[in-house]
């Protein structure tokens, strides 16, 4: 998927973002919305295969339960599991909607079968171990995965404390200054990446430059930049007549919504790169 150019993976983007696959460090319970209690027959169904006897309604099964509801993209019911739950119980239908291209990518990295190997429980704190994928290699690691129990119920800690902060502050618009932050970075990420192309296309063909469709053909690029859909931006090349200089411009394809930077890259006669962003409202930046 084209958004795992970025560094923090939108769910590691939180979502991708908070590091559901790496999770973060314990944190305290302080003015917290009431949990949500899940039924015990959908906490002990469909067990995936285990190295220890997960009871119902322990962190163990909490976990469990938490992935597989990923994987079946029930975004809501997994989330409401996690200190990620401010974020995620004021979205209406139409809203979660919006956002359902980034967690259906991360639903499909999820396996069908998730081992929990252990568990731990100190008094409101536990840590439950599970081989899980890694955000930064995609190989399947043992992972901990920390919890704490609120009034009876476990919660998967997805961020730290200041994050979570963050995430009551925010609450249901979290998730898109997230997505907008995200679709920022990987966009000019890409810009970064044309770059690259340009300078191994050019080397081949006489010192010209291409357009996209052309770098697309080579392999130079990936098919993705043709789309907005997972980008949430419009990517342009522009070649001089003689092909010996080019401009790369990135604008959001909804402004606000999925971006607000607008970007533009520039190569000078040394071959040497700058990109520029600023907030146009959503309209090209002049390139220089």
């Amino acid at each position: 998927m084209f958004f795992r150019l970025s560094t923090t993976g939108l769910l590691a983007a939180a979502i991708v973002i908070s590091g559901l696959f790496s999770f973060g460090c314990s944190v305290k319970a302080a003015n917290e919305p009431p949990p949500v209690k899940v039924p015990a027959d959908v906490l002990i169904s469909s067990a995936p295969k285990t190295a220890i006897d997960i009871q119902p309604n322990s962190p163990a099964d909490t976990v469990r339960v938490f992935y597989q509801r990923l994987r079946e993209k029930k975004v809501r019911d997994a989330l409401v599991l996690t200190n990620l739950r401010p974020a995620i119980e004021g979205l209406t239908e139409s809203e979660l909607k919006d956002l359902q291209v980034d967690f259906d990518a991360l639903a499909g990295q999820i396996p069908a079968d998730i081992a929990i190997n252990g568990e731990i429980i100190v008094e409101n704190s536990a840590t439950v171990t599970a081989k899980l994928p890694d955000n930064d290699t995609d190989e399947i690691k043992l992972q901990e995965i920390k919890l704490r129990r609120e009034n009876g119920v476990w919660v998967i800690l997805t961020v730290d404390e200041e994050a979570e902060a963050v995430v009551k502050k925010e609450g249901k618009n979290y998730f898109f200054a997230l997505k907008i932050e995200t679709h920022q970075e990987e966009a000019k990420a890409m810009l970064e990446r044309i770059y690259k192309a340009q300078l191994v296309y050019s080397s081949v063909n006489a010192d010209t430059y291409a357009e996209i469709p052309t770098l697309i053909e080579n392999e130079f690029l990936p098919e993705d930049i043709r789309s907005t859909e997972s980008t949430g931006y419009k990517f342009e090349i522009i070649v001089s007549a003689d092909k010996k200089s080019y401009s790369a411009f990135a604008e959001p394809a909804v402004y606000g919504k999925t971006g607000k930077l607008s970007f533009v890259l520039n190569v000078d006669s040394n071959r040497k790169s700058s990109i520029k962003s600023d907030d146009s409202g959503g309209n090209r930046l002049k390139n220089k």
